[in-house]
């Protein structure tokens, strides 16, 4: 497999999802496909990191509720080396950096629109989670979920065409509250997983936090972003902003290098916090990252066209030089053009 820029590295481990299944707002790095049941998608924190070529992906699960079984399909921008289970409180000591605590003082429809069913990958128990990376388009990944007892929304056969034609790799995670009763797991207990994936085109995915909402649904989500050198960042809609963008302090990075899995963690990487907060009807974008200066966010990965994409960045940090200079060079062409015609129109050589 390619490998992923340093800088963007850092960005693929900010693509880690925590998911949180309550009847709150909703908001994950993963769709909904659960069965019936009182369990609900609520708030998300993901972290993506790139490093060295690799990004690695971890998540939380966590399910509230009532239910058998519940589970969330996540698009990947690669096929993951491996799946384990990851560290115990990376994304908790994440939040803790941005928001430290404070001091005393349409089921059925969906269902027939597939046929073929995904191809299998890898399949990994951790703890009460069943995780399946899949390789397929949407219909395939569709079919395979239907297959495996999951209910699809009636957006689902489009959302999953969405990510199939950019990447046809998908990973689905399903909760078995049977083996969480025998494993002691009670509702509002997080499991984490860390992929390590290694590719050349990162991006997180956010539109498919709105699958199966109603359009005035709020969908919320943090995102963090650890990478080499400071990202430029791209995406297409209203409802993502950058919090924090600076330096990683040193005493998040030891902390984060101490927990189980995440040695590999540098001295020195770029803190990225973006909050989204938008409708679901809003949220149809991703969020592309580069974290090589010298290569720009690929417009193919935020799945808009190029009027609606729009860079993010920081406030007060003033627009970003690439989108300007790429303006710039448009408009010296539509001029050239228009001179050369006058030219030729008025019998002077073009």
């Amino acid at each position: 497999m390619p490998t992923l820029r340093p800088r963007l590295a850092a960005a693929a481990l900010a693509a880690t999802a925590t998911v949180a299944l309550t009847a709150a707002p909703a908001g994950a790095c993963g769709g909904l496909v659960g069965e019936n049941g009182t369990i609900q998608l609520t708030k998300t924190s993901t972290l993506a990191a790139y490093h060295d070529g690799v990004e690695r992906y971890v998540t939380s699960f966590e399910f509230t509720g009532t239910g058998e079984s519940v589970g969330s399909i996540i698009p990947l921008p690669g096929i993951p080396d491996e799946v384990v289970r990851g560290g115990d409180w990376t994304l908790q000591r994440l939040a803790q950096e941005v928001a430290p605590p404070a001091r005393d003082g349409g089921a059925e429809d969906a269902a027939t629109a597939f046929s073929a069913s995904a191809e299998v990958i890898l399949e990994v128990e951790i703890g009460a989670l069943d995780i399946t990376v899949l390789k397929g388009g949407g219909d395939e990944v569709g079919t395979w979920a239907r297959d495996n007892g999951f209910l699809l929304t009636p957006d689902a056969p489009d959302m999953l065409d969405f990510y199939g034609h950019r990447s046809e790799i998908f990973m689905a995670a399903r909760f078995d509250a049977s083996r969480a009763a025998e494993l002691g797991q009670n509702a509002g207990d997080g499991t984490p997983i860390m992929l390590t994936i290694p590719t050349d085109a990162p991006w997180v995915p956010l539109r498919i936090l709105s699958l199966g909402l109603d359009g005035s649904e709020l969908v919320e989500a943090d995102v963090f972003l650890l990478t080499d050198e400071e990202p430029d960042l791209l995406a297409g809609g209203p409802g993502l902003t950058v919090e924090r963008s600076e330096a990683a302090n040193a005493s998040l990075l030891d902390d984060l290098r101490s927990d189980v899995g995440m040695e590999w963690v540098p001295e020195e990487m770029w803190f990225t916090y973006l909050a989204v907060e938008a409708e679901a009807r809003d949220l149809d974008y991703d969020l592309a990252v580069s974290a090589d200066s010298s290569t720009l966010p690929a417009l193919a990965d935020t799945g808009v066209p190029a009027p609606e994409a729009r860079p993010v960045s920081a406030p007060g940090a003033g627009l970003p030089v690439w989108p300007m200079a790429a303006g710039t060079v448009v408009a010296l062409v539509v001029m050239a053009s228009l001179l050369g015609g006058n030219r030729r129109s008025a019998g002077a050589p073009a």
